[in-house]
C-alpha cells in the first residue's frame, strides 16, 4: 500500500505547472478507486443509511440518509422542540418494519397519541427513565452495545463531554441502529467525534430549518428548509391553515386606516376655532 500511495504523490498532473499530467483514478483497483473522494463533494457512507423522508435534506447528507454504524447528534434550541418531526419520517418506517424505538431520558414525557399520529405506535417505543447525566450516559451506551437490530436509540445527553461521545461512536460503529444524541444548541461551538451533526429550528409556516454543523465531505453553507406538518394534519388543514405566515400579515393593519382615509386632516387650530 506504501508503493502505491508513493506512485500517486509523484504522479504529474495534466492540469498543474508545467504541462504534467494527472494521476488517472481509473488505474487503481475498484475497491480502492471507490473509497476516494474529494474534499469538495459530499462523501458517500460506508454503511447502511435510513432515509430521512425529506428528499432535500438526503440531497446532502452522505450515503443519502441517517447513518447506522455511528453516532449522529441533532442540535436544537430547546429538548423536544424538533426532533420528532425530523426524525418521525424515518422512525416510522423503521417501526413499521418491527424495529424498536428506545427513548434514554426524554425531557418530557413522550405523548404516546401523539405519536401515534405519527406512525410510532406504542408498542414499539420503549420508554427508559434515567433521571442523571451519569444514568442518562450509561443506560445508552448499554443499548448501543446490545445493538438493538433494526431500531433506533434516541439519548437526550445534553451535558456530555466529547470523551464521551467518542465512546458512544467507537461502540455504535457495531451497532446498526440509528443513534441520535439530542444536545443543546450552544455545543456547535464544541469539537465532537460524532461523524454527522445537524442544528435543527423552527421555520414559518411548518418548516424545519435544518443545517448541517459536520458530515464526510464538503462544509455546507446556509440550511435547509423542509416542510414538515406534524402527523397527519397536512390532509385535514385547508391551504390558509398551511400558509399561517400569510394569514397573520392580513391581519396587520396598513399604513392608513379606513377612518383616517375618510377624515380630511386639518390643522388643530382650525379644528378648535369651529
Amino acid at each position: 500500500m506504501s508503493a502505491l500511495l508513493q506512485r500517486i504523490v509523484n504522479a504529474p498532473s495534466t492540469h498543474g505547472d508545467g504541462g504534467k499530467q494527472l494521476f488517472d483514478v481509473g488505474q487503481l483497483a475498484g475497491s480502492v478507486s471507490q473509497a476516494i473522494w474529494r474534499g469538495t463533494e459530499v462523501g458517500q457512507a460506508s454503511q447502511a443509511v435510513v432515509a430521512t423522508g425529506f428528499d432535500a435534506l438526503d440531497a446532502e447528507l452522505p450515503g443519502g440518509g441517517w447513518p447506522c454504524n455511528a453516532v449522529t447528534e441533532v442540535l436544537q434550541p430547546q429538548p423536544t422542540l424538533c426532533e420528532w418531526r425530523l426524525l418521525s419520517p424515518a422512525l416510522e418506517k423503521l417501526v413499521s418494519a418491527g424495529g424498536q424505538i428506545l427513548l434514554v431520558g426524554p425531557p418530557k414525557r413522550p405523548h404516546v397519541p401523539g405519536l401515534v399520529k405519527l406512525g410510532i405506535a406504542e408498542s414499539n417505543l420503549v420508554w427508559i427513565a434515567a433521571d442523571s447525566p451519569a444514568e442518562r450516559l450509561w443506560a445508552t451506551e448499554q443499548l448501543v452495545k446490545a445493538n438493538p437490530r433494526g431500531g433506533a436509540i434516541l439519548a437526550w445527553l445534553p451535558q456530555a463531554r466529547a470523551e464521551q461521545v467518542r465512546r458512544l461512536q467507537v461502540h455504535a460503529q457495531s451497532c446498526d441502529c440509528l443513534v441520535f444524541l439530542f444536545r443543546p444548541e450552544a455545543a456547535q461551538l464544541d469539537a465532537s467525534p460524532a461523524p454527522l451533526r445537524v442544528l435543527a429550528s423552527l421555520g414559518i409556516d411548518w418548516q424545519l430549518n435544518v443545517r448541517i454543523l459536520k458530515r464526510k465531505g464538503a462544509l455546507m453553507d446556509g440550511s435547509i428548509s423542509i416542510a414538515s406538518v406534524p402527523g397527519n394534519l397536512a390532509s385535514v388543514f385547508t391551504p390558509r391553515l398551511l400558509r399561517p405566515s400569510l394569514l397573520g400579515a392580513k391581519a396587520q393593519p396598513s399604513n392608513g386606516s379606513t377612518l383616517d382615509s375618510t377624515i380630511e386632516r386639518k390643522p388643530l387650530r382650525q379644528f378648535v376655532a369651529n
